[in-house]
C-alpha cells in the first residue's frame, strides 16, 4: 500500500509517497481501507515536531479517516468486515489502509458520506467538547468565535446555534465571513489580516466590543491565538469563559489583570486528551453529534482534493489559511 510520509522534520514540501506493506489487524485491532482523510492544523505541527506528541519516523500524518473494514483482529466482535466507519489514529491517516485499535473506530450512520464521516470528529468533537463539557454553554448566552470560517470555527458556529446561543462571528475576509454567517452566526465582523502593535490591539478590541454589545461576549471560542486574543478578551462578559484552543497566529501573551477585573476564567481545550481520558463522555458525544447531523442542524463544509499526492499543496493551503470549512483528501475510487 501507499503511504505519505514524514521522514524528517519540516513543512508539507517535504512529505513524500512510498509504499509500505498493507497492514494486519492485531488483537482488539480493526483494519481500515481508507477512502477520505481530514485534514487539520495539528498535521502541520507534527510534521515540523511542534505538536505535543512526536511519533517515531517515518510516521504519515492525518489525525482522521473514514472507510470501509477490511479485516478484524482477534476479540473484535462488534464491527464487522464491510462496515463503513469513521476513525481517530491522531497520525497514520494519510495511507490506503491504517490498523487502529477498536477504540479509535466508530461506525457511521448510513447516509452519512464518507467525506463528510472524514471531516466530522475531529472538528466537531473539539468544539461541541469546549462549548459544553468546558464551558457549559447555556441557551440566550452570547458566543463569539474567532476564525469562524475555519473547520472548527465553523463547528462552533453551527453547535452554538444548535445549543440556543447568540453566535457572533469573527473573520479575516468577507468571504469568509459570509461562510460563517450561511452557517448561521447571527452577526459578525472582519477582522485585519495581522495585529501588529498596541494601536490596532485597542482598534481590534473596539470592534468586538460593539459587535458583542455592552454585556460582552459570555463564551469566547479562540482557535487563532496571537495577538488577536487580548482583544477578544477586552470584549468578554463578567464572568465570560475564554476558551483557548489553537494558536496559527501564535501563541498568545494575556495581561493577567484582565481575568481579574472580568472575574472570568481562561479555560484550555484539548480534546484529543479528554477522549482518551473519558472514553464514556468521548462515545456518549459522538452519539449527541449523529444526531445533530442527523436533524440537519449540523453538516461539514468539505473542499475535497483527490490522491495522497495532493496532500502536501492542500496542507500548504491549510497553514496559509485560505481554507474555508474542512480539507478531505479522497483516496480509492
Amino acid at each position: 500500500m501507499k503511504a505519505l510520509l514524514s521522514r524528517a522534520p519540516g513543512g508539507p514540501e517535504t512529505l513524500v509517497v512510498e509504499d509500505l506493506p498493507t497492514p494486519r489487524p492485531g488483537k482488539g485491532e480493526v483494519v481500515v481501507d481508507v477512502a477520505a482523510v481530514g485534514l487539520n492544523f495539528p498535521d502541520l505541527l507534527i510534521i515540523r515536531d511542534m505538536y505535543q506528541f512526536k511519533p517515531e519516523r517515518p510516521f504519515a500524518p492525518g489525525a482522521e479517516i473514514a472507510g470501509t473494514v477490511s479485516a478484524v483482529g482477534e476479540g473484535v466482535t462488534d464491527i464487522a468486515v464491510g462496515q463503513r466507519v469513521l476513525g481517530f489514529p491522531g497520525w497514520g491517516g494519510l495511507a490506503e489502509q491504517v490498523a487502529l485499535k477498536r477504540e479509535a473506530v466508530t461506525p457511521i450512520p448510513d447516509d452519512m458520506p464518507l467525506t463528510d464521516a472524514a471531516a466530522f470528529l475531529m472538528t466537531y468533537g473539539t468544539s461541541y467538547h469546549a462549548l459544553t463539557d468546558r464551558a457549559a454553554l447555556r441557551a440566550g448566552e452570547t458566543l463569539l468565535v474567532l476564525g469562524a470560517s475555519g473547520g472548527v470555527g465553523l463547528a462552533a458556529v453551527e453547535l452554538g446555534k444548535a445549543l440556543g446561543a447568540r453566535v457572533l462571528a469573527a473573520c479575516s475576509s468577507q468571504d469568509k465571513l459570509d461562510v460563517a454567517l450561511a452557517a448561521g452566526a447571527d452577526d459578525g465582523i472582519v477582522y485585519p489580516a495581522s495585529v501588529a502593535d498596541k494601536d490596532e490591539s485597542r482598534a481590534l478590541a473596539e470592534q468586538f466590543k460593539a459587535l458583542c454589545g455592552k454585556g460582552g461576549a459570555d463564551v469566547i471560542y479562540d482557535p487563532v491565538g496571537g495577538g488577536y486574543a487580548e482583544p477578544a478578551l477586552r470584549a468578554i462578559a463578567w464572568e465570560g469563559r475564554y476558551l483557548v484552543v489553537g494558536f496559527p497566529a501564535g501563541i498568545a501573551k494575556l495581561p493577567m489583570n484582565l481575568p481579574l477585573l472580568k472575574a472570568c476564567s481562561v479555560i484550555g481545550v484539548f480534546w484529543g486528551a479528554a477522549t482518551q481520558r473519558n472514553p464514556k463522555r468521548h462515545a456518549q458525544s459522538v452519539q449527541e453529534l449523529f444526531a445533530l447531523y442527523a436533524e440537519g442542524r449540523i453538516k461539514p463544509v468539505v473542499e475535497t482534493v483527490a490522491g495522497l499526492a495532493a496532500a502536501p499543496g492542500a496542507l500548504e493551503k491549510l497553514a496559509a489559511r485560505r481554507v474555508k470549512g474542512k480539507l478531505v483528501v479522497t483516496l480509492g475510487g
